[in-house]
């Protein structure tokens, strides 16, 4: 496997050159960048093309891959939405990532589906997503990128079989699932999903998780929690996974060029390297 780390894992405003560098002196594989609003850093919502590209070979130049994007702007602009104006949002953030990727040459994009709130009912979520993103995955086909859907805290796609179910009836080879190791433990064990989801999965995402905290504080450093790391691991070679493995963690408090060098450390501890 290879083991990449995501921008969230560097203070906010961490030039693209300063993430880079650490991530190559912490000896990663590759980067996974963020889709940010207008006057972030990196990739934003109006980036050009040309631009794409020179972040690309920035990369290279550390020898980074940039193999996935992923974006936090869909929970402000979720594909569930009632309204028909955040839902176009929505849609036009994921064709950007999308166009984005293609310009990176990366293989995967990451999308929260939707939200279940006490205004969106979970079969409306259901319903309003799946119509979204079936036309999405039509965009995504032309551009030769794949949309992974991530399970995360939003109260909506509570199982592994319930996530297959609702990839499969996409019906495109475009979609597939962003899988959360630590975003399960909270209601389900990783290597259960994992061992359902199968060739489903196209990206996989990487925390830690107290179980003991039991709420949104509970995510720890890696090893530091609650996953079965040896039964994760041993479910992703069942499955015939070899892609890459993603960190994504909160940066630390002080001395947060640390992070990035504990956390090969213990990805290497897990997973071994390629």
């Amino acid at each position: 496997m290879r083991l990449a780390v995501n921008q969230w894992c560097f203070p906010e405003g961490t030039s693209l050159s300063e993430v880079f560098k650490q991530s190559q002196m912490a000896l990663f594989d590759g980067v996974e960048l963020n889709l940010n609003d207008l006057g972030g850093v990196g990739l934003t919502l109006d980036i050009v093309e040309s631009d794409v590209r020179m972040i690309k070979r920035q990369a290279a130049d550390h020898d980074l891959e940039l193999k996935s994007v992923s974006t936090g702007l869909l929970w402000q602009s979720p594909l569930s939405s009632k309204d028909a104006d955040i839902r176009r949002r929505g849609r036009d953030i994921v064709r950007k990532q999308l166009e984005v990727a293609a310009a990176l040459q990366a293989e995967t994009i990451l999308v929260v589906p939707g939200c279940v709130t006490k205004e969106v009912p979970y079969e409306e979520c259901y319903r309003r997503s799946q119509e979204e993103l079936a036309d999405l995955a039509i965009y995504a086909e032309q551009l030769g990128v794949q949309i992974g859907i991530e399970n995360v805290w939003n109260k909506f796609l509570l199982s592994p079989l319930e996530m297959a179910r609702y990839v499969d009836e996409l019906q495109s080879e475009f979609v597939g699932v962003y899988f959360d190791v630590g975003n399960v433990l909270q209601f389900g064990f990783p290597e259960q999903w994992i061992r359902h989801l199968g060739e489903r999965i196209l990206k996989v995402h990487v925390k830690d998780f107290s179980t003991s905290v039991g709420n949104i504080h509970g995510f720890v450093p890696l090893l530091a929690g609650d996953v079965d790391w040896h039964a994760v691991r041993q479910a992703l070679v069942e499955i015939g996974y070899d892609g890459y493995v993603t960190a994504e963690l909160t940066p630390y408090a002080s001395h947060s060029t640390q992070l990035p060098a504990d956390t090969s450390r213990q990805l290497t501890t897990i997973f071994g390297r390629r």
